[in-house]
C-alpha cells in the first residue's frame, strides 16, 4: 500500500497511467472512466447538490462537478495531489486528511447530499470499510447518498478469478466483495454495479424515515 509519499511522487504521472491501464482494459483500471463517468450522472439527478469527495486525488471527476456549479468539498491525503486539484478547482474546500482516521472535525458538522469515493476504499480494512461508512451515513442529508466507485467484486468467485487471470496483483490492498459488505447494511439500503471484470459502485441511501 502506498503511504502519502508514494501518492506524492506518483502525483504528475498518475491520470496518465491510469488512462494508460483503462485504455488496455488491465486490472486494476479497466472501466475507469465508466466508474466516474456513472457516478457523474447519478449526481446529476439533483441540481446544485453538496458533495464530498473521499480520497479526490488529482479532482478528475469533481473538477466536472465543480464546473458544473456543485458545492464540492473532499479530502486526500497527498499534498501534491491536493495541490493539483487546488489548481483546477480554487473555491473548493479541500483538505490535506488521512481518511482511515475518519473525516477532519472541519467536516463534522456538515450534511451532503452525495458522499463520493473513487479507488480509495480499497485501503482500509474491510471492518474499518464498515465503521467509515457508518460514520459517513450520519452525515448525509435526507435522501442522501453514498457513491463508491472501486476495485470492486459481486463476489469472493469472481475476485479469484480475476486475480488467477491477472499477472500482476497487489495483496496489499483490500478489495471490496460485494456479497460480503452488504450483510453488514439493511438490504434496502445497498446496491452494487457491475462495471467491469474489475470494477464496480457500491450505492448506499438515507432513508431516515424507513425504520421509525
Amino acid at each position: 500500500m502506498l503511504d502519502n509519499k508514494g501518492f506524492d511522487l506518483w502525483a504528475d504521472g498518475y491520470d496518465k497511467s491510469v488512462q494508460l491501464c483503462e485504455e488496455d482494459n488491465e486490472y486494476p483500471f479497466a472501466g475507469y472512466k465508466d466508474v466516474l463517468n456513472t457516478i457523474y450522472n447519478i449526481v446529476h439527478r439533483k441540481e446544485k447538490a453538496k458533495v464530498l469527495d473521499i480520497g479526490f486525488g488529482t479532482g478528475v471527476l469533481t473538477k466536472k462537478l465543480y464546473d458544473d456549479g456543485y458545492e464540492i468539498y473532499g479530502i486526500d491525503f497527498s499534498r501534491k495531489m491536493l495541490e493539483i486539484a487546488k489548481d483546477k478547482m480554487p473555491s473548493a474546500k479541500l483538505l490535506q486528511y488521512d481518511f482511515s482516521k475518519g473525516l477532519p472535525k472541519e467536516l463534522e458538522n456538515i450534511q451532503f447530499d452525495y458522499i463520493i469515493s473513487t479507488y480509495a476504499m480499497h485501503h482500509l480494512e474491510d471492518k474499518d470499510k464498515i465503521k467509515f461508512i457508518n460514520k459517513l451515513k450520519k452525515q448525509l442529508s435526507n435522501d442522501g447518498e453514498i457513491i463508491i466507485g472501486d476495485i470492486a467484486f459481486e463476489t469472493r468467485a469472481l475476485l479469484e478469478q480475476c486475480k488467477i487471470k491477472t499477472g500482476e496483483w497487489d495483496d496489499e490492498e483490500i478489495y471490496i466483495v460485494f456479497d460480503e459488505l452488504k450483510k453488514n447494511f439493511p438490504k434496502e439500503d445497498i446496491s452494487f454495479t457491475t462495471i467491469s471484470h474489475c470494477a464496480g459502485i457500491i450505492q448506499l441511501k438515507n432513508y431516515p424515515n424507513l425504520y421509525l
